[in-house]
C-alpha cells in the first residue's frame, strides 16, 4: 500500500503560482497583488484534499457564518461588524427588488441564502419605490443575520431619481434602529458611468454628500461600476477617490476575447488590476458578478466576442474558477476580494440566476467562504 504524503506550501507560493497561471501581462505588479500573512504551524491537514485546513474566521461578529443576531438591538455598532479583511470568498447573492417582494418572500429568500449557502450578505439590485419598503429589507436581514449592500438605483436614462431615492433610504436608516446594524454600504448607482447617465463630477458630489449624511450612523458609501465605466469617462478617478470601498462589476462574458467560464481568469485579472492600480488600497468586492447560462432571446446579453459561450456549464465553470482562486483573491491588497453571485434567480434576471424560474438549482453550488 502506497502512503500519500501531504506537504504544507506557504500561501505566498500558492499566490505566486496563481498569478503566473493567470498570464498577467505586467508581472511588475506581482508583489502589489498580495499581502503577507503570517503562517502558524502546525496546521491541520484535510485527509480528503491533502491540503491545509484554513484558520477559522472569527464568528463573534456580524455577519460571520455562525453568528446570529441578538434578541435586542445593541446600543452601538462598535465591535459589531466583522473585519473587512475577513470578508473574502463567496459573500452572497445579488437580489433584484424591482418586484417589491413581500416581507414573507424576503424572509424566505434571505433565510435560504443564509442557511443553504452560508451567505453573509445580500447585494440589492433594482429599485422598489414603495414607501417604507427598505424597512422590510432590514427586518428580513436582521432576522436572518444577513448584511446588506443597499442600492440607490439611478436608472438607464438619467439619474433624476437618485437624490429622492437616497433621501428615502437615509430617512429609514436614521429612524429604524436595526438599519445601521445590517447595512454595510450604500451603492450610489449601478453602472451610472458606463450608462452615461451622470457625469463623474456630479457622481463624486453625490457620493460625498451621501458620506456626510450617513457619517453619524457609520455606513459606508460606494458606486457599483465596471472598470470600463471608470476608464471611459474622463474625471472618474475622483469617484474612485471618494468611495469607501470598490464594488466592481465583473462580467467577463462581455470581454472582447471571451470564450468560456473556465478561461475567464485573464479578463478577471485585467479588470482587477485596474482597481488595484487606481483604487488606493481600498477593499474590493465583485458584486455584479457572473456568467450567463443563455443568451437566446435576451436583449441585454449580447457578447462582443464571437467565441463567448453562454451555457449552464459555463456559468458553473465561472463560479468554480473564482472558488479555485480563493487563496489568491484572499491576499489581494485592501483586505482581499469577496464576491457575490449575480443573481439569485432567473426570475429576477433571465440567464444569470443560480435558480431557474421554476425554483430549482441549475447546478450544485457550494463555494467556499474561507480558504
Amino acid at each position: 500500500m502506497v502512503s500519500l504524503l501531504c506537504f504544507h506550501i506557504p500561501l505566498f507560493f500558492l499566490s505566486f503560482r496563481l498569478v503566473s497561471a493567470s498570464h498577467l501581462a505586467n508581472q511588475s505588479h506581482l508583489y502589489d497583488l498580495v499581502q503577507p500573512h503570517a503562517e502558524v504551524f502546525p496546521r491541520k491537514i484535510s485527509r480528503r484534499s491533502c491540503s491545509p485546513s484554513p484558520p477559522p474566521l472569527p464568528s463573534n461578529c456580524f455577519p460571520a457564518v455562525g453568528f446570529s443576531t441578538p434578541s435586542d438591538v445593541p446600543a452601538s455598532t462598535d465591535g459589531w461588524w466583522c473585519d473587512p479583511a475577513d470578508e473574502f470568498g463567496f459573500l452572497g447573492f445579488s437580489y433584484e427588488i424591482t418586484y417589491c417582494q413581500s416581507l414573507a418572500q424576503l424572509q424566505t429568500d434571505f433565510a435560504n441564502m443564509r442557511k443553504t449557502f452560508n451567505s453573509r450578505y445580500v447585494r440589492l439590485y433594482g429599485a422598489c419605490d414603495n414607501e417604507g419598503f427598505y424597512n422590510d429589507i432590514i427586518t428580513a436581514a436582521w432576522n436572518n443575520s444577513l448584511g446588506v449592500h443597499a442600492l440607490v438605483w439611478c436608472g438607464f436614462s438619467n439619474c433624476n431619481l437618485m437624490q429622492p431615492r437616497f433621501n428615502a433610504l437615509s430617512s429609514i436608516l436614521h429612524s429604524n434602529p436595526m438599519g445601521p446594524f445590517v447595512t454595510r454600504v450604500v451603492q450610489m448607482g449601478t453602472e451610472p458611468l458606463f450608462d452615461d447617465v451622470i457625469t463623474p463630477q456630479a457622481l463624486t458630489t453625490q457620493v460625498n454628500n451621501a458620506k456626510q449624511n450617513l457619517s453619524d450612523i457609520g455606513i459606508n458609501v460606494t458606486v457599483s461600476e465596471l472598470a470600463y465605466g471608470y476608464q471611459e469617462r474622463a474625471g472618474s478617478q475622483a469617484v474612485l477617490n471618494a468611495i469607501d470601498s470598490i464594488n466592481a462589476h465583473m462580467l467577463p462574458f462581455f470581454a472582447g476575447d471571451a470564450t468560456t467560464g473556465q478561461n475567464a481568469w485573464p479578463d478577471v485579472m485585467s479588470d482587477l488590476q485596474y482597481f488595484i492600480d487606481n483604487g488606493g488600497g481600498k477593499k474590493i468586492y465583485f458584486d455584479e458578478n457572473g456568467w450567463p447560462s443563455t443568451d437566446q432571446g435576451i436583449a441585454n446579453i449580447k457578447p462582443q466576442s464571437p467565441t463567448a459561450v453562454a451555457s449552464v456549464g459555463n456559468e458553473q465553470a465561472y463560479y468554480r474558477l473564482l472558488d479555485q482562486r480563493c487563496e489568491f483573491l484572499k491576499n489581494v491588497v485592501g483586505g482581499g476580494v469577496g464576491w457575490f453571485a449575480h443573481i439569485y434567480t432567473d426570475s429576477q434576471e433571465p440567464g444569470y440566476g443560480i435558480y431557474t424560474t421554476s425554483g430549482t438549482l441549475k447546478f450544485p453550488f457550494a463555494p467556499r467562504t474561507n480558504c
